[in-house]
């Protein structure tokens, strides 16, 4: 069996997931640890609008809707570029855009 890969937050997504309340927070994390080991989150979706291979993981709890927005195809390692708390059904813009910043940032140092 070959190692999980490491799992990095960037920003305050380490944070953000942090104050997700415990039944998210632990969804969460057992959905990021399926991912280091090379499978599937059991409910995700493309988030291509964000980057290539960004992936966004979807929790669905008693207090609201949750995503964690990520990508695995850089430096062989689980990038977490955002958590939050949805609150309507459209994602907002600036979740959006946050997570783009990240993704291009990310990419700007692993490219040089």
């Amino acid at each position: 069996m070959s190692r999980p890969k490491l799992l990095t937050f960037l920003g305050d997504s380490r944070l953000s997931l942090k104050l997700f309340p415990f039944e998210a927070r632990k969804r969460a994390g057992r959905q990021l640890d399926l991912v280091q080991r090379g499978e599937e989150p059991l409910d995700w979706k493309p988030m291509n609008s964000v980057g290539s291979g960004v992936r966004e993981i979807r929790i669905r709890g008693e207090t609201g809707i949750y995503r964690v927005i990520y990508v695995t195809k850089i430096a062989d390692r689980v990038f977490v570029l955002h958590c939050f708390h949805k609150k309507t059904q459209r994602t907002a813009a600036a979740d959006i855009e946050l997570a783009k910043r990240r993704y291009k940032d990310l990419i700007k140092d692993y490219s040089r």
